[in-house]
């Protein structure tokens, strides 16, 4: 903690990974993706969201090097471009208001 209180760029740099998964559907799809690789149908059936706005929200998670893929099929499998945030996942839960 003592860089980050220190380092304005690592602070903005943390912020922007904050920033990317500040949207409900995004921290859904990273919140599977932590489970391992889906494609697109997959994790708009997990989430009962449509295909075109999960398309969008990895889009935008792929911009901000969180998620990454690979074609293999014809299909895209989306993962986790950092591994870490499956601890971060597991520290938000314990943070929400009456976590444990």
């Amino acid at each position: 903690m003592a860089d980050l209180k220190h380092d304005s760029a690592r602070a903005a740099e943390i912020a922007d990974i904050l920033k990317a998964l500040s949207h409900a559907t995004r921290l859904m799809i990273v919140a599977r993706l932590c489970d391992g690789e889906a494609n697109v149908g997959e994790l708009a059936s997990c989430l009962e969201t449509p295909q075109a706005l999960v398309s969008q929200q990895l889009r935008i998670l792929r911009m901000s090097g969180l998620v990454e893929f690979r074609r293999q099929g014809g299909f895209a499998l989306y993962k986790l471009a950092k591994p870490h945030l499956v601890d971060l996942l597991h520290c938000l839960e314990r943070c929400r208001s009456g976590g444990d």
